[in-house]
């Protein structure tokens, strides 16, 4: 069962992923349709949107929107526009199909389509999740016996999916006892889940059914009650209830509504399982209700109120709760621990102090062990405390490029601690690393099919200079032998946003791009956290635009360094990484020969100012509030679309989803459509709409790996491969 679908925990302050939601507008006009002329011929012209000039004000400025229409999805109109640019973009890439395949293929066979997860152990139960050819999701089994028990299949998803385009499994939590299981679905991508509850020894679903439900699922301790958590119209997260099983859905007791539009309501247990945790999280500051999984119907208490840019997170240990909090200005975090009758800040006592050079990531805490997990130097470390003596060790790994976190360990009484380690070169591998013995074991590493050898590739670290001199780390991959004359191509990545590190990562697709010369690269650009919390600050709010210079000066890096050169350089970004490739692409359209742009958020200003749109208010703590004028220029300054220019740009690929609720579908197609009219070259941008899917794209495995291989064919198309 992997860590998405049961639902993964661990104690740390983490931020979420961006917004924009596809709202319908009433609009006094219908806006003609488009008119694309012929969509076979690859050189026929592509659609253009009519324009329809909208008038935007604030703070006594005025912008003219010409695509503003584009928002109102009930608009027949929007769809014939959308269905006419993904024509147009399947015969612009109709020669490179022979080529897609091939890439599929490749990609497919490479990948063992049969295959079990490492079981996890759960109360005298092994459960575990398999795949088989053919199928496109994944069949969620369990065993009493590890060797001999019988295969007892408690979930499919291909039997759930049925013949659903779309599919995403939102929660999977066995009760207390094991004799049922909580689950929820989305049929349509917009994140908006159905929650069921089925009975493990007759196979039969309960009467529940609730919808619609968010992220966020918990038992009681007995089995009898289940927390979940629903979104206000803005589809911002913010009530937690409690159901009993068997009442009827009207009479769910609101147990906690968050009233502040700039926090979400999550949910999580302790890995003792004593405790439920509520948490009502904004970018800044953090505030945890806590529920005793033995006495439901109680209220929640409050474990420390929250203050401004104050964050904390908690995890349970015997008699006292352990706390990662930033505190009384502890930038990278620091430990605290608490009794569990706190009620105030003034009950806690540091265990381990705030570090200048190391960010506390989270913690992990067993009956025996701490597990800590840091971050130093764009390096993740994972440290073992013994809760007896207070010895310390760091666990040693072999590569000096890698990435190591924990798996879900649902387990309080074990001595081992399992972990996802993975490179750009190892494949993920999953390791129970044996905390009093200081031993690892290799339970698993991902097959990878077709004869890989890692010794014909390498990955090292890379430092490139910020115009004011900050080093900006890269990862690079390669495949060997290596001469640095500019003569091999490049995609580089990179995000930037909410404190999420992109961590290098194995890729078995990616192999179709080493393999033909394609040098890959990560840009760990301010706006992510691996180099540190304050990594994070210096990329936010009114210094967001040292975001895109340092991912310039890696790309210039890149190039004096003779990885790449100007015209074999791709770059890559999704979601906030789209909006980063929409403000570079505008500020140095000349450094890239061609831009991918996935889901990109790109209408920043307008979406901003919009607070009907999900995750606005949310986001304020990232992006700044333009509704005040310091932010609103800034924002102003940079947003991808407000900032299209006649000039030359390169090739660009812009995808996007239909029922995406964190970026809207129409942000990427009014970019597109700006950029097509006033752009001053002939170089094609090509739109692709998954009319049937949201933010991340298709759901099933082989659909996937089909978009990946269009993906791929659209970069070796522009090189010239």
């Amino acid at each position: 069962m992997s860590d998405k679908e049961m639902g993964g925990r661990g104690l740390g302050v983490r931020d979420s992923g961006r917004a924009g939601y596809a709202r319908a507008e009433t609009l006094e006009r219908e806006p003609r349709p488009a008119t694309p002329r012929d969509h076979h011929p690859a050189s026929a012209d592509p659609p253009q949107a009519p324009r329809r000039p909208q008038l935007l004000t604030a703070h006594a400025d005025t912008r003219i929107d010409d695509w503003f229409w584009l928002r109102d999805r009930e608009n027949p109109a929007v769809r014939e526009y959308l269905e006419a640019e993904n024509a147009w973009t399947e015969a612009r890439m109709a020669p490179t199909a022979g080529l897609q395949e091939q890439l599929y293929r490749e990609m497919l066979d490479r990948i063992q389509e049969t295959d079990l997860s490492v079981p996890e152990r759960i109360d005298g139960w092994w459960y575990f999740a398999r795949t088989e050819e053919g199928k496109q999701y994944p069949i969620h089994c369990r065993r009493r016996d590890l060797l001999e028990g019988r295969e007892e299949i408690i979930l499919d998803q291909n039997e759930l999916a049925g013949g659903s385009p779309y599919f995403r499994l939102g929660g999977l939590r066995p009760s207390p006892d094991h004799r049922l299981l909580a689950y929820a679905v989305d049929l349509s991508g917009d994140e908006r889940y159905e929650l069921f509850v089925k009975d493990l020894e007759t196979g039969k679903l309960l009467p529940e059914r609730i919808a619609p439900v968010t992220y966020g699922l918990e038992w009681s301790a007995d089995g009898r009650v289940l927390f979940y958590v629903t979104t206000d119209d803005a589809q911002r997260p913010f009530r937690l209830h409690r159901h009993e099983l068997g009442a009827s859905v009207e009479t769910d007791r609101v147990v906690f509504e968050e009233p502040d539009g700039r926090f979400i309501v999550s949910l999580e247990k302790t890995r003792s399982r004593r405790f439920i945790l509520a948490y009502a999280n904004s970018h800044s500051c953090s505030e945890v209700r806590v529920i005793e999984a033995d006495r439901p119907f109680d209220p929640p208490r409050l474990l420390a109120p929250r203050e401004p840019n104050v964050e904390y997170a908690v995890e349970h240990h015997g008699e006292r709760f352990l706390i990662v909090t930033n505190d009384g200005g502890a930038v990278n975090f620091k430990l605290m621990e608490a009794p569990l009758t706190t009620a105030s800040k003034q009950d806690w006592v540091t265990l381990i102090a705030h570090r200048e050079a190391v960010k506390l990531d989270s913690v992990d805490a067993f009956r025996d062990h701490l597990a800590i997990f840091e971050r130093e130097a764009a390096t993740p470390h994972v440290r073992i405390r013994d809760m007896a003596t207070g010895e310390e060790h760091r666990i040693a790994f072999d590569e000096e490029v890698y990435t190591v976190e924990p798996a879900r360990n649902p387990e309080f009484d074990t001595g081992t601690l399992r972990l996802i380690y993975t490179s750009q070169v190892t494949p993920v591998s999953v390791i129970d690393y044996d905390m009093t013995t200081r031993t690892p074991t290799l339970m698993k590493r991902q097959p990878v099919l077709g004869g890989y050898d890692p010794s014909r590739y390498r990955t090292e670290r890379a430092f490139a200079t910020a115009e004011d001199g900050t080093r900006i780390p890269l990862s690079i991959v390669y495949r060997l032998p290596m001469v640095r004359d500019g003569g091999r191509a490049m995609l580089l990545q990179a995000y930037g946003s909410y404190g999420v590190n992109f961590d290098p990562t194995f890729s078995s697709n990616a192999i179709s791009l080493l393999d033909r010369g394609i040098v890959l690269a990560i840009a760990h650009i301010r706006g992510g956290e691996e180099m540190g919390r304050r990594w994070y600050e210096d990329g936010k709010l009114l210094k967001k635009r040292n975001t895109f210079t340092d991912f310039i000066a890696a790309a210039e890096y890149v190039i004096d360094a003779g990885w790449t050169s100007r015209d074999r350089l791709v770059i890559n970004g999704g979601s906030a990484g789209g909006l980063l490739m929409g403000a570079v692409t505008n500020l140095r359209p000349d450094l890239f020969a061609a831009v991918i742009a996935e889901v990109p958020f790109v209408d920043v200003l307008t979406t901003m100012l919009d607070e009907t749109i999900p995750l606005t208010m949310i986001e304020y703590e990232e992006w700044g509030n333009p509704q005040e004028k310091a932010y609103y220029e800034y924002i102003r300054s940079y947003s991808p679309y407000d900032n299209v220019v006649p000039q030359p740009y390169p090739p660009m690929l812009v995808t996007t989803g239909l029922n995406d609720p964190r970026v809207a579908y129409w942000e990427p197609a009014k970019w597109v459509a700006k950029l097509r009219a006033t752009k001053t070259d002939s170089n094609p941008i090509l739109l692709k709409t998954n009319m049937g899917a949201g933010h991340s794209g298709a759901s099933g495995r082989y659909d996937y790996l089909r978009e990946v291989a269009f993906k791929y064919a659209f970069i070796l198309e522009v090189l010239g491969k």
